[in-house]
Order: C-alpha cells, then sequence, then structure tokens
C-alpha cells in the first residue's frame, strides 16, 4: 500500500468547460441547398432546369426537424467536483 495519495492538481481555472462535447449537431439540408446553388450558378437562375432540386429543398426544409439529441452531462459534473479539486499555489516572485 502506499502512504497517502497526492491530490489531483488543475491549473486555476474560473469555470470547467468541455467545448462541444457531443460534437457538430447534423444537418440534412446542407447538401441539398449546396447542390440548388449551384445549380443556379451553372444554368443562370431558371426556375426550369432547377426546378427539381428547388423542390427536393423545400420539402426537407418543410419537414420534420430531427429531434435534439440528448445533451451531455460532462459540464455538469465538472462543475460539481470543481470544489473537490485542489489548485496549485501561487507562485510568489
Amino acid at each position: 500500500m502506499s502512504a497517502a495519495q497526492r491530490p489531483i492538481r488543475l491549473p486555476p481555472l474560473k469555470t470547467l468547460r468541455v467545448r462541444m462535447p457531443n460534437g457538430k449537431p447534423e444537418r440534412p439540408c446542407v447538401a441539398i441547398m449546396t447542390s440548388v446553388l449551384s445549380c443556379w450558378a451553372s444554368a443562370g437562375y431558371s426556375t426550369a432546369g432547377c426546378a427539381q432540386v428547388e423542390q427536393a429543398l423545400r420539402a426537407c426544409m418543410d419537414g420534420p426537424q430531427p429531434s435534439a439529441p440528448r445533451s451531455s452531462e460532462v459540464n455538469y459534473h465538472l462543475g460539481r467536483f470543481k470544489d473537490r479539486v485542489t489548485f496549485p499555489a501561487k507562485k510568489r516572485k
């Protein structure tokens, strides 16, 4: 067995944060919008040439929104355990 365990030391921070723990949000209509814009750029805003792609974009935008994913609880737990972590003392000059 070891003697007393040394506490975990972290640099002084106001708040502990993990940026975007779930990654980037899903955007299903971006690919269709890109194809509409490229169609307009190549055909020069004519409704006859890009009608099918425009209808697909309208159907995507008017469709049901995907349910929001459950948010991560990492930041909540970091905030809870902040008072249990000891910070290193400031060095004197």
